[in-house]
């Protein structure tokens, strides 16, 4: 998570992140394109040499380049927000609450029910522990996107078709 913290700079944050087996899904915010590529860049060799370092490996990490796709409305900012941070549900429905391999347990949008009651222990184990992600400042994922309702623990991603 240090990685990804410290790959956060002016014109280039990352606001939400999971860890899957074989890749990340990541939330970025950047002024602009050239601001993305080198932001992507930076975090890519970071993450790598942690990775090799944890393993005790040398060697390429990733296989391919990144994907990126501009969010421009508040639902589709809801929707990716719920897509990367309940990922794990996705592809288990009994997984657990919120994913530790994720943002989740940092992130400020959840909608406080009985169900979030259930995710509290979870984000016990991370309290005193300072965000590895940075706050959004794009009013789409600050607040926009809380015009379609918060998330709550127990909604999962759209399956594909």
């Amino acid at each position: 998570m240090r990685s990804i913290k410290s790959a956060s700079h002016t014109g280039f944050r990352v606001v939400q992140f999971s860890v899957q087996h074989d890749h990340i899904h990541l939330i970025i915010e950047a002024h602009d394109k050239g601001s993305l590529s080198r932001g992507m860049r930076g975090l890519a060799i970071r993450l790598a040499r942690a990775i090799n370092r944890g393993l005790v490996r040398r060697g390429p990490v990733w296989k391919e380049r990144y994907q990126a796709h501009a969010l421009m409305w508040p639902r589709e900012v809801r929707n990716a927000l719920l897509y990367v941070l309940m990922n794990h549900r996705k592809h288990r429905a009994s997984a657990a609450w919120l994913d530790p391999r994720s943002s989740a347990a940092w992130f400020d949008g959840w909608r406080r029910d009985l169900l979030f009651e259930h995710a509290l222990p979870d984000l016990a184990e991370l309290a005193g522990l300072s965000p590895p992600v940075q706050p959004p400042q794009t009013w789409l994922a600050r607040e926009g996107w809380r015009r379609h309702r918060l998330l709550g623990v127990d909604e999962a991603p759209a399956t594909a078709r």
